[in-house]
């Protein structure tokens, strides 16, 4: 079994640390301005979506973690087992951060709520980012032990569970902010 070296792992803390930084300094709310927190909150148009430490966009997260998994043994392939699992693991969360803060720009959330069906969102909460990097990281992690193809399969069962569940999923998202369908629109929010 391959451990990631000390310095990996640091670096990896590091950019989780320098993510949580960030979002304090864009003034994210820390919890769910419910003023709790919880393990799951399966509403998706309400205040509370994407405020608490699962819903049902950890899926797409989970994913990220598979792809990041896949992206990072690609680009390191050549390195010894162990710097190739620690540098993809924190190209991964370099990654996944970006995404955090970005996700959290106003840029982006107002185009989460021009594009998407997410009319009221108004991003994460600090708790849910944090969150989402730890779910990321749970997928990379299974995504390292799993095959590829239990990888593929349970990434397709979550695609298909959440666009059962809410009408969307990581690859309806990522349609609707980059070429969003206005068909797609009306459909997820005749939901």
């Amino acid at each position: 079994m391959t451990i990631i070296s000390r310095n990996h792992a640091l670096a990896a803390g590091g950019l989780v640390l320098l993510t949580l930084v960030i979002l304090f300094a864009m003034d994210r709310p820390p919890i769910c301005e419910c003023g709790n927190v919880k393990l799951w909150h399966g509403a998706v148009q309400s205040a509370e979506n994407s405020q608490h430490l699962s819903d049902w966009y950890t899926f797409s997260h989970i994913i990220h973690g598979f792809l990041f998994y896949g992206l990072g043994y690609w680009l390191f392939r050549k390195r010894p087992e162990a710097a190739r699992l620690g540098l993809a693991l924190c190209l991964a969360i370099f990654i996944e951060g970006f995404w955090e803060i970005l996700e959290n720009s106003p840029i982006i959330i107002n185009r989460y709520r021009e594009a998407t069906f997410a009319f009221g969102y108004a991003g994460d909460s600090i708790v849910n980012s944090m969150a989402d990097i730890g779910w990321m990281t749970l997928g990379f992690i299974a995504a390292r032990r799993m095959p590829v193809v239990a990888t593929v399969t349970v990434a397709v069962i979550f695609e298909l569970l959440a666009l059962y569940a809410i009408r969307d999923n990581l690859t309806l998202n990522v349609l609707m902010l980059t070429f969003p369908v206005e068909a797609i629109k009306v459909w997820q929010g005749a939901a």
